[in-house]
Parts: structure tokens; C-alpha cells; sequence
């Protein structure tokens, strides 16, 4: 039985894999750079990207929303007037945890892929099943607030591993709570040494013109790549 379960597990993710490497070939194809942005429920994912996304130095932007139900978050970064399409995940047993590449493929058909130089997909909050589905991006981002303790990387390794960039959310913050962030960078460090990291407030917009330089430069470098 606990063999079946494994095999059962295998084979979703080898399907998963296959669909995540075709959404990359769209991708390529479009010269679109995809990240994939991964968080616990509330760590602000939704808000620093109505911060960073505002003026983006003549990069085009467009965003494919994760949630179980609703449009909040999606309504919410329409006012910028960007490309937003929204995948709920809610298939009336409590909805899925996570996106997986089959949702974001079902997504392309409504993006703009020739307009767009990069694509954000803000995944379900979860700081679990995410890690585990790649969706055909290039690079994925977790962002970690300071209201969720200094434990995390320790308890879900995994998620920290994963990403190439630790963002640490609502610095502004720091001074209210019982909070150590040298602790929780001894802690990243231990499941992900040197991995890169960045302090910020999207209430304050600390860090954000830094954030924005960012993501700048990493669709930068694939629109230069295809230009030559």
C-alpha cells in the first residue's frame, strides 16, 4: 500500500514535469522571463508587487494569480493595468494548495506572452506543496515576513532551498516584535548557505526601488539574450 502511494506521487510529478517543460518551451519561444513567488498566507506577496509593478522602467509585466477562491488579489493589481489572470484552485473538496504546471498552462491561452517581458505568478500561499511543482519558470522567490518568526527555514527546508532569492517582508515592523533576524539568517543559511536575500516593507517601501532594480535586470537579461 505505502509503495502504491509512492509510485501514485512519482507519477504526478513526472506529469507535472512534462507540462512544466512544454509551458518553458512557450516561454523561450516569447522570450518571456517567469518567476515563480511562493510565501505562507500573509506574508505580503499581493502588496509588494502593487509596490514594485508600479513603474517597472519599461519592462512589461503581467501576472498569474494563485488562490483556492476569489479575485481579491488579482482585482487588487488590475488597477495597474497589467495583464493579470486568475487561477482559483477550489474543486469543491477544500481546493489546492498549490499551483502546478497544468493550472498555468490552462492560464497562457489568456496572456499575451508577445507583450509581456515578464511574467510573475503569485503561487497559493503555502509554504509546503509549491516547492515540489515547478511550473516551468525560471526562477522562483520566497518571501518570508517578519510576523511569522525566525523558525521557518528550519521547519519547512524545502521551500527555502528552492528558491534562488529570500525576500524578508514588513521590516517596519521589527522594532514591535520579539523578532531575531540574525537567528533567522543563521537559520536560512543553514538550509540554503549564501542563497541572496533582501529586507523590505511594502507598507513603508523600503527596499523597493532595490526590488524593482531586480526584477529589471533579470528580464533585462533575457530580452538582451534574445536580441543578440
Amino acid at each position: 500500500m505505502h509503495r502504491t502511494k509512492v509510485k501514485v506521487i512519482e507519477d504526478a510529478l513526472d506529469a507535472n514535469t512534462t507540462i512544466a517543460n512544454a509551458n518553458r518551451d512557450d516561454f523561450d519561444r516569447h522570450s518571456v522571463t517567469v518567476v515563480n513567488l511562493m510565501s505562507a498566507p500573509g506574508a505580503g506577496k499581493t502588496t509588494l508587487l502593487q509596490r514594485v509593478l508600479k513603474d517597472m522602467k519599461g519592462v512589461r509585466v503581467g501576472v498569474v494569480e494563485g488562490d483556492v477562491q476569489g479575485s481579491l488579489d488579482a482585482d487588487r493589481l488590475a488597477h495597474l493595468h497589467l495583464p493579470v489572470v486568475q487561477i482559483n484552485t477550489d474543486s469543491g473538496f477544500g481546493g489546492e494548495c498549490h499551483l502546478d504546471a497544468n493550472m498555468v498552462r490552462s492560464a497562457l491561452r489568456s496572456l499575451p506572452l508577445e507583450e509581456i517581458d515578464l511574467l510573475i505568478i503569485e503561487n497559493v500561499g503555502n509554504l509546503v506543496c509549491p516547492a515540489e511543482f515547478k511550473v516551468g519558470e525560471d526562477i522562483r522567490i520566497m518571501v518570508a515576513s517578519v510576523t511569522e518568526g525566525e523558525d521557518k527555514p528550519v521547519k519547512y527546508p524545502l521551500m527555502f532551498r528552492a528558491c534562488e532569492l529570500v525576500i524578508v517582508n514588513k521590516v517596519d515592523l521589527l522594532p514591535y516584535l520579539d523578532y531575531d533576524l540574525e537567528l533567522f539568517n543563521h537559520h536560512l543559511d543553514g538550509v540554503h548557505p549564501d542563497v541572496p536575500r533582501m529586507f523590505v516593507s511594502a507598507k513603508t517601501g523600503e527596499g523597493i526601488e532595490g526590488l524593482r532594480d531586480w526584477f529589471v535586470e533579470l528580464a533585462s537579461k533575457r530580452t538582451a539574450g534574445a536580441a543578440n
